[in-house]
């Protein structure tokens, strides 16, 4: 094969050109024009614009009226080829570039240097395209790098002589060596920085998962990275339940994929399941490919990091892209990972979330023991109590107004009760009831007295969303000022909508002060402005203080 064939060491090529231009006069300046041309290669780490300065290193060194690099396919073709001396307007009457045919394919298959005064006269050629510029004198050789075939450079119509030297192939050697080197370095360059940008994006997909993030936009974040990266046509997160899936994440986007059931019957991916190994294949039938890369590979990557879910990251690829190698491969797994790490963690959160609900509602059912039952049972016993011949009937009428208003009382608590069941469940941020019960648990979580907190009407179904954050400040400015300052023993903090939104706080402490701090209750009265509302900050109806904030619905 012909990446076997070994290059010759640099030193042993200068040792070779010395001797042939021992008795020559124009050595030394040759010598010199070689190490520049050396230098000139070797400058700069961009691969591409690398592989224009050898060209135009190559024909300026050696006098050629064209030159060209063609850098060898993994089918043994040309992935590229960068040529000199052909001007842009030549180049838009020719067909298309060389694709390793011909005396080019000789070079690419069989990589030895070749010198010719008459490339027409080879066995090997095929002749030129339509337009194509006359070429006669010929001198190619291969560029080696660790023993395989880079690629090759090609000479041709050598200026003032009928054909290249043997001093020129050569100096094409010695020059085919040095690009070696620097195309090497250049390739370890953008490897590196390959690497930083897979290392960059894992760690912003990390991060994304420790600030909290929810499980779609980082899977949404994932795909999208992966797909960027590996150069694919699409990436996507598959859940899979026996022989279906379900699309998870996709990047392109696809429209409502969480909604979309794959057939995965006689499928790699099960396959990759079952090995729990990724899977190269060229059959993407049953793939979720949703348009993209249906004609070319697919990677499919078992999610492996996970024991409660079951699923793939597939990743395609459009026809004729260079298939990914190990490392490739390889960092294409650590993603995987990522993807099964979120979703764990969403799992493992949505588990948290439910037993948070099952506490709350535990916590609920002791509250209803221990308050309402109590309660209803006091009451019962009041008034078993004047169930009696000959009780005094003013007795009997305040036991039975004492009995009706423990029993308002006890409907309201239970009507709180329900809304917060309803609500246990819901995302912090999206229920305003349990905004303001959270509000009231911070600011009474240190404090002697234990506010009673009603709700009437539905709180959650009638509040827009723009008094949210207001109701919110009000309701923490009010109680704030009341657990610090009132010096009370009984607060009642009462929320309503009906006609309006209201928010009531009354304490039966030591009342306003002769000269209040009007900080605090001037931002109260500008945001029931701001809503449309107003604000009124008196005593209550015994002692203490009431505070009541409206706005209208």
């Amino acid at each position: 094969m012909p990446d076997a064939v070994t290059e010759a060491p640099i030193d042993t090529l200068l040792t070779e050109l010395r001797d042939r231009l021992d008795d020559a006069a124009t050595a030394p300046e040759t010598l010199r024009s070689l190490l520049e041309a050396v230098l000139v290669v070797g400058s700069g780490l961009e691969l591409d614009s690398m592989l224009q300065r050898i060209v135009q290193s190559a024909v300026s060194l050696l006098d050629a009226r064209y030159g060209a690099l063609g850098v060898r396919a993994a089918d043994g073709g040309l992935s590229e080829f960068v040529y000199e001396g052909i001007s842009t307007a030549q180049r838009s009457r020719m067909g298309h570039l060389p694709e390793g045919r011909g005396i080019l394919g000789l070079l690419i298959n069989d990589p030895r240097p070749v010198r010719l005064a008459d490339l027409s006269k080879h066995p090997a050629s095929i002749g030129f395209p339509p337009n194509h510029p006359p070429m006669k004198s010929f001198l190619g050789t291969p560029i080696m790098i660790r023993g395989k075939v880079f690629g090759s450079i090609y000479l041709t119509e050598k200026l003032g002589e009928p054909e290249f030297t043997e001093e020129d192939a050569v100096i094409l050697k010695v020059l085919a060596t040095s690009a070696g080197i620097a195309v090497d370095n250049a390739r370890l360059f953008e490897d590196s920085l390959t690497r930083e940008r897979w290392l960059a994006a894992m760690a912003s997909i990390n991060a994304r998962l420790l600030v909290g993030g929810s499980v779609d936009e980082t899977l949404g974040l994932l795909t999208g990275q992966v797909r960027e990266l590996a150069r694919g046509a699409g990436a996507f997160v598959v859940l899979v339940d026996g022989s279906h899936g379900t699309l998870r994440a996709a990047s392109p986007t696809a429209p409502a994929a969480d909604t979309v059931r794959i057939d995965l019957t006689d499928t790699p991916v099960l396959h990759a399941l079952r090995t729990r190994q990724a899977v190269l294949t060229d059959s993407l039938a049953g793939l979720p490919s949703a348009g993209h890369g249906n004609a070319g590979n697919a990677i499919v990557l078992p999610l492996s990091a996970t024991s409660t879910i079951t699923g793939v990251l597939i990743v395609t690829q459009e026809a004729g892209s260079d298939p990914w190698d190990d490392e490739e491969i390889a960092r294409l797994d650590s993603m995987a990972n990522l993807a099964a790490v979120a979703l764990e963690f969403a799992e493992q959160q949505r588990k948290k979330r439910l037993l948070d609900v099952l506490a709350d509602r535990d916590r609920i059912a002791q509250d209803l023991h221990d308050n309402v039952i109590q309660r209803l049972f006091a009451t019962g016993m009041s008034l078993q109590s004047v169930m009696v011949p000959g009780a005094d009937s003013g007795r009997v009428t305040d036991v039975i107004h004492h009995a009706v208003e423990q029993l308002d009382r006890t409907v309201r608590e239970i009507r709180t009760t329900i809304f917060d069941l309803h609500t246990a469940g819901a995302a912090v941020g999206t229920s305003l009831r349990r905004r303001l019960l959270d509000v009231v648990g911070d600011l009474s979580i240190h404090s002697a007295v234990a506010p009673n907190v009603q709700f009437i009407g539905p709180i959650d179904t009638l509040v827009p969303d723009r008094i949210h954050p207001h109701a919110e400040a009000v309701l923490r400015e009010g109680l704030s000022n009341a657990l610090r300052h009132s010096q009370s023993e009984n607060i009642t903090v009462s929320v309503t909508a009906d006609h309006d939104f209201r928010i009531e706080i009354v304490d039966d402490g030591t009342g306003l002060p002769d000269a209040p701090r009007r900080s605090g209750l001037a931002n109260l009265e500008r945001r029931a402005a701001q809503c449309g509302g107003k604000c009124t900050i008196g005593p209550g109806d015994v002692s203490g203080t009431r505070v009541l904030w409206m706005a209208p619905l």
